[in-house]
């Protein structure tokens, strides 16, 4: 862009316009006329033609107890060589909590159709959605109601299904939410189940690891599993993805971690609600990632993430330490076995 600019700008051209009482003019459009192309290739230009395309079918369903939880439907990705997978059997067939976690690489797009499959007669429950965190969307993939976005209802109703797009640009790495932004109201159903989470992997594919109290960069492929873990104001919520095959398991309320010993693991934090929380893996330290630093716990506030890797030597317990979270028990266990 820098060389097409001063080719079409030489020196002077801008401060000394002539005797044409018209080229100052000139010069100002054609400035304005590509600005809105080069914002265009900032935010979406290397991910529209680099990666590959998800198309996405996912249902929102009720649950008993006054629970709601994303179902994915179907999920197929083409490459940018036109070749075509099917994804779907990798997730579960039954509705969940957390939703589905979607994974993605810098790059990458994604179209997502939802749909709303329950209740159809209570007007309470008319709107549900997909708002996402992190990646780059256009006005209509916000996922948000009118009065929010000053445009218009991006809901699934029982009429109606709704279509998202996002794309995972270049600088989009990391673990996102995504979550219900317009069931009842403008704050969604969030605290009824209805979020999930979004992982971007770097372009790079690596993840950075302390082994043996150093740091080094490891491949992504040598990570045999991803635990998402969702921290809530009274319990952890639990997604494990096997790597090896892609499967994931939901396990729901202060769950059970497993992992194979000497294996190289990854723990994605979110934090739901509005307290804030210190997470603790007892008596592992990993690398702080935007930092030199190694660290042995994480504070978290609403919505924030932390993305981190370790190297699974022994068993262990996770919890979050904070006042609130510790006297009403939220702790699992990490079990290491050979």
């Amino acid at each position: 862009m820098r060389r097409k600019l001063s080719s079409e700008f030489p020196a002077g051209s801008v401060h000394s316009p002539g005797n044409d009482p018209t080229a100052y003019r000139r010069t100002t459009l054609s400035v304005w006329s590509i600005v809105p192309i080069a914002v265009f290739l900032l935010f979406f230009g290397s991910a529209a033609v680099a990666g590959n395309l998800h198309r996405i079918v996912m249902h929102a369903d009720e649950l008993e107890g006054g629970l709601y939880a994303y179902r994915m439907e179907y999920h197929e990705v083409t490459d940018k060589n036109g070749n075509t997978t099917n994804l779907t059997s990798r997730y579960s067939t039954a509705a969940t909590i957390p939703g589905p976690t979607i994974v993605l690489e810098e790059g990458d797009e994604a179209e997502i159709e939802l749909m709303h499959v329950f209740d159809p007669d209570n007007p309470k429950q008319e709107h549900v959605s997909l708002h996402v965190h992190g990646v780059h969307y256009d006005i209509d993939s916000d996922g948000t109601l009118k009065y929010i976005n000053l445009y218009k209802d991006e809901s699934a109703t029982p009429v109606m299904s709704y279509t998202y797009r996002w794309v995972a640009a270049s600088g989009t790495a990391g673990t996102w939410p995504y979550h219900d932004h317009n069931m009842n109201s403008h704050n969604g159903a969030e605290d009824k189940g209805l979020f999930g989470a979004l992982i971007v992997n770097p372009a790079s594919g690596e993840e950075r690891v302390k082994i043996s109290g150093t740091e080094q960069n490891i491949s992504l492929s040598n990570i045999e599993k991803d635990y998402v873990l969702y921290i809530g104001d009274d319990a952890f919520w639990g997604m494990e993805i096997d790597n090896a095959t892609g499967q994931q398991t939901p396990l729901w309320v202060n769950p059970t971690l497993t992992a194979q010993r000497n294996s190289y693991v990854r723990f994605h934090l979110i934090a739901l609600g509005t307290n804030f929380h210190q997470f603790e893996l007892k008596s592992y330290k990993w690398a702080d990632p935007g930092s030199r630093k190694n660290i042995n716990h994480k504070v978290l506030g609403p919505l924030e993430k932390h993305v981190f890797a370790v190297q699974a030597t022994h068993s262990a317990s996770y919890q979050d330490s904070a006042f609130s979270s510790a006297l009403l028990g939220m702790k699992g266990d990490f079990i290491v076995a050979d």
